[in-house]
């Protein structure tokens, strides 16, 4: 992957972490003068949905996306951060960057020249535009009904423009153009009331749902469906002729679906109990194990939110737990895996934390080299739970259907086949509950996600890939956990 800067910038003051500041005057524009420069510079905001950093790296569907297409051209990314979608939008203007990725639904997605109209680049997602509101507070069923509350958008946002059109069938309807930088804000203000409701971008309402359990999805302004694109400054708007095949080669090869996946793919349902539940024991019961947690994660160069992600799954957070098949502990170890990683005790949290630590580290260390990011984390933590032996069965069969074995959407689709005698009297380990490491796999990242928004020291770097080969990598059947089910 090609190297990266980050400025971080600001309507009031600028901060320069790898790179100087770049002078707006001085940045070349177009496509022969990027690649002279060897420098995408990419303005954007800071978001779950944009850009976040972890461990001080970049972070984010629009970092990932951006990275891509500066591979592609062979230079780095330079990505400027703004406070403001507003800030950001004057910027591009002004040329301060060549493309603009706030991960807001746009107000326009014309292809022109013309001066008065904002330039975009193709559409690259689709969005649904959502009235978010405080689950014990306003309860409109119809827009009209949003006409006495309270209501935030994003100031300069499609969504904006959506409300702009809503309001020719509803003269009364009013709302608060605030100068935040993503949805994210909005909801933030709801859940503390400062706002009754919000008009939000539904992949920004799903992330925000597992930080506030509370927020509530109301009446839909319209049917229609909103696209995400990236402006583009307009000295740089040969860009566009190039990322209309680029797009179109990043949907057909499967990169805006892997996105989707790794962003999204966790998020398609929610339950409310289960979520409120969770973020009021990150209070109650986490900080009992948090140091453990990131010092289990720390010695296995893993993530330590995702660690205690995978603990809560197991257990709940309960360090005698039990189940009827033998699995005990925090990590629901079972005995074989207890002897295998020196566990003595497997009601000690102690011991049960560093010894599942280490055993998701070994599984995700035998994966073989062709598995890589987290796909490779997702594989390794169902091997977890159902065992290695029944993934390298999922593997088998996503290969005989012509699929890529590597990734986990692949695999994901492959496990509950294993529940079927067709196809699992045609593979070496036979009958598995294939559909358990599924569900476990979605739940970790989904208690990962909402506890990486909840706690205020950022994780440590994930992922420390080690060669294996299918060979060296072996075949041992056996689960760390079983079911993946304890006591609450």
């Amino acid at each position: 992957m090609t190297a990266l800067a980050i400025t971080g910038c600001t309507p009031e003051s600028s901060q320069t972490a790898t790179t100087p500041k770049i002078e707006d005057k001085s940045l070349p524009h177009g496509m022969s003068a990027i690649r002279q420069s060897g420098e995408l510079v990419v303005l954007t905001v800071n978001s779950p949905t944009t850009y976040r950093e972890r461990s001080g790296e970049p972070h984010g569907y629009e970092v990932e996306l951006t990275q891509a297409l500066a591979d592609d051209l062979d230079v780095r990314p330079v990505y400027r951060v703004f406070k403001s979608y507003s800030r950001l939008a004057e910027a591009i203007e002004n040329g301060e960057g060549h493309i603009a990725a706030p991960g807001l639904s746009q107000r326009e997605l014309r292809m022109t020249t013309d001066d008065e109209v904002p330039l975009f680049g193709p559409a690259y997602k689709t969005v649904k535009t959502r009235t978010v509101c405080h689950r014990d507070g306003a309860r409109p069923s119809s827009v009209e009904d949003l006409t006495e509350l309270k209501l935030g958008v994003v100031n300069g946002s499609g969504n904006e423009l959506t409300l702009e059109e809503v309001r020719e069938d509803v003269p009364d309807l009013k709302w608060r153009s605030l100068d935040v930088s993503s949805g994210m804000k909005l909801a933030d203000m709801v859940h503390e009331r400062d706002l009754d409701c919000a008009i939000i971008d539904s992949n920004v309402t799903a992330i925000a749902r597992r930080k506030y359990p509370d927020l509530s999805i109301r009446v839909d302004l319209t049917n229609r469906d909103s696209q995400l694109a990236w402006r583009i400054a307009r000295e740089s708007s040969d860009l566009i002729a190039y990322l209309k095949p680029w797009f179109q080669k990043a949907h057909q090869e499967g990169l805006l679906s892997e996105l989707d996946e790794q962003f999204y793919g966790h998020l398609e349902f929610f339950d409310y109990v289960e979520m409120s539940t969770f973020r009021d024991r990150i209070e109650s019961r986490l900080p009992r194990f948090e140091d453990e947690f990131r010092d289990a994660a720390g010695s296995n160069n893993l993530d330590w939110t995702l660690l205690a992600s995978q603990g809560y799954q197991e257990s709940h957070w309960n360090p005698t737990a039990k189940s009827p098949t033998g699995v005990r502990g925090i990590m629901m170890l079972t005995l074989p895996t207890a002897r295998e990683v020196g566990v003595e005790n497997r009601l000690d949290p102690t011991e049960s934390i560093h010894g599942g630590a280490a055993y998701l580290n070994r599984l995700y260390d035998r994966l073989p080299d062709s598995v890589t990011g987290y796909d490779r984390l997702w594989i390794a933590l169902a091997a977890y739970n159902v065992g290695y032996g029944h993934v390298l069965d999922a593997r088998r069969l996503a290969r005989q259907q012509g699929l890529d074995d590597s990734k986990w959407r692949n695999i994901r689709d492959m496990l509950p086949l294993l529940t079927k005698p067709e196809f699992y009297n045609k593979v070496k380990y036979g009958y598995a509950r294939g559909y358990e490491p599924v569900q476990y796999v979605q739940r970790i990242r989904e208690y990962d996600e909402a506890l990486t928004q909840n706690v205020d020291r950022p994780e440590q770097p994930p992922f420390q890939i080690v060669s294996r080969t299918d060979d060296e990598a072996g075949e041992d059947a056996g689960p760390a956990s079983g079911t993946g089910a304890g006591e609450p």
